[in-house]
């Protein structure tokens, strides 16, 4: 992209520089990835996390832990204030709900600038492609996600701890991988991605946007395109996936959220 630097910031919160962390060789031989200081300002949730056994008790703790630090509780959020007027408390499991339903909505756009913030990758696809910092699409994208209705109850820091806690549950329990995932998005053309190298007709090297849908599926991603991307993807990169909470909203589709870059991807009729 013309105005855009090859990959985002020079700086982030991983401790690892954001060229090295988004390149398909970083895929190769993936390495640990921790947003600074996050685990240690809830050393009490992993504490607890650590003293389970199954999965299941940890994401019931994990989700009883954010319901009663972040004050969303149903009669939490609905609650009104002093003038009479509902309270919106923004909340990770509303924001994946939102993802699920529309990647390109404003909630999307937080969920990009959170990536952006904490990993330094720019996106590079907002409702249409991002042309560059000069472009509307950059304005369009800065102004929503930084969206006050989203952009409130410390959203950043509950999507820090999400991706923590699904870090922990993948080291804990090698599930649902070890260090490689095999995943799946379903495609019409290429033009939403960014194609860095063709290396033949089905092995390519493509730059995905900051975070990125995929699904373990194969009969679900050919629902949603003509060709179908598969994608070996490294644990360290998943931010969220089916199993890791016994209650949110996207269980049908069987969805995976993972940080972008560039991939090598085999593409399929």
């Amino acid at each position: 992209m013309p105005d855009i630097p090859q990959y985002g910031h020079s700086t982030n919160l991983i401790g690892l520089a954001t060229a090295c962390m988004a390149s398909h060789a970083f895929n190769d031989n993936p390495k640990p990835l921790h947003i600074a200081g996050t685990r240690e300002s809830a050393s009490g949730l992993f504490g607890q996390l650590a003293a389970q056994s199954t999965p299941e008790d940890c994401g019931r703790i994990f989700q009883d832990y954010m319901c009663v630090v972040f004050g969303f509780e149903t009669e939490q959020r609905l609650r009104n204030d002093h003038s009479g007027r509902r309270r919106y408390r923004n909340s990770y499991l509303r924001l994946i709900q939102d993802w699920g339903r529309d990647s390109n909505n404003a909630q999307g756009a937080v969920f990009k600038g959170w990536v952006e913030s904490r990993f330094g990758l720019f996106p590079t696809y907002h409702k249409q492609r991002i042309a560059g910092f000069n472009s509307k699409d950059w304005i369009m994208y800065i102004e929503e996600k930084m969206n006050s209705r989203y952009h409130n109850n410390c959203i950043y820091m509950q999507l820090d701890l999400l991706y923590e806690y699904c870090q922990w549950v993948i080291e804990r329990f090698q599930i649902p991988a070890a260090t490689h995932k095999t995943l799946y998005r379903g495609v019409n053309s290429l033009d939403d991605d960014c194609l860095v190298l063709g290396q033949d007709k089905t092995h390519k090297i493509v730059r995905f946007n900051n975070i990125v849908s995929f699904t373990d599926r194969r009969s679900i991603a050919s629902e949603f395109g003509a060709y179908i991307l598969e994608v070996e993807v490294p644990m360290v990169k998943l931010v969220f996936f089916n199993e890791l909470l016994p209650h949110h909203a996207l269980h049908g589709e069987a969805e995976y959220l993972v940080i972008g870059g560039d991939y090598r991807v085999n593409v399929q009729p």
